[in-house]
């Protein structure tokens, strides 16, 4: 169990945070939107129903929507673009055993099975981790507007107006000035760890260089 644990550390630590952070996130947005909902003389909801609400849906996969994006862009990217001395990238100067064609070792036992196949399920594998992510990517961004819409009709009704479909919300400045503000510092955020990995170190983390290695250094060997 002990080894298990060990193993698998970084995963199960990263999910405690967010189940803890997601729990936070909608106790706290219930209560808001609650105190919203008194302030326009309408009903209040419990927990189990604000987790259907378009407040919680939208908040919820309006973020989640930037990160596979900024995730998944980052993975394709970096298979062909490079930053000279950031641990983030491949070193411009020398060929990386990332870029093996897997077709050299379709008779390899221990090999994937889609490796070991060939055709198009190694067509696939070979992009399948980006391919994922952009598809939890198009998941996201559906619920977002799907919540998103149902937020919006919200508040169109209560000022007056009418309520719209999640196609007409795709198409309003709200949905879009909502999806900008996540997506621009989700990639501010990698060029910053892509730059200032560089100059900068975190000892005993695969994302730092050697304390050690010269700034030129490429990578993390």
């Amino acid at each position: 169990m002990r080894t298990w644990l060990q193993d698998h550390g970084l995963t199960l630590t990263m999910l405690g945070f967010f189940a803890a952070f997601l729990v936070a996130q909608s106790v706290t947005g219930m209560r808001s939107d609650n105190a919203d909902r008194r302030e326009h003389g309408e009903a209040t909801v419990g927990y189990g129903e604000y987790l259907r609400t378009g407040h919680f849906v939208e908040a919820t996969f309006e973020n989640w929507e930037s990160e596979y994006l900024q995730m998944g862009a980052y993975v394709a990217l970096t298979a062909f673009l490079y930053q000279r001395g950031s641990s983030e990238s491949k070193d411009p100067d020398k060929e990386e055993s990332v870029d093996e064609d897997p077709r050299q070792r379709l008779g390899n036992p221990d090999a994937p099975w889609s490796v070991r196949r060939g055709g198009i399920a190694l067509k696939v594998y070979e992009h399948s981790l980006t391919l994922s992510l952009f598809l939890l990517f198009l998941v996201c961004f559906a619920l977002h507007a799907w919540g998103g819409a149902h937020e919006y009709s919200e508040e169109q009704l209560a000022h007056g107006g009418e309520a719209v479909s999640t196609w007409n919300f795709l198409r309003t400045s709200e949905f879009w000035f909502q999806s900008f503000q996540n997506w621009q510092s989700e990639f501010l955020a990698v060029a910053s760890l892509a730059w200032l990995s560089v100059f900068l170190r975190q000892r005993g983390s695969p994302e730092s260089k050697p304390v050690a290695a010269p700034h030129s250094e490429t990578g993390s060997p």
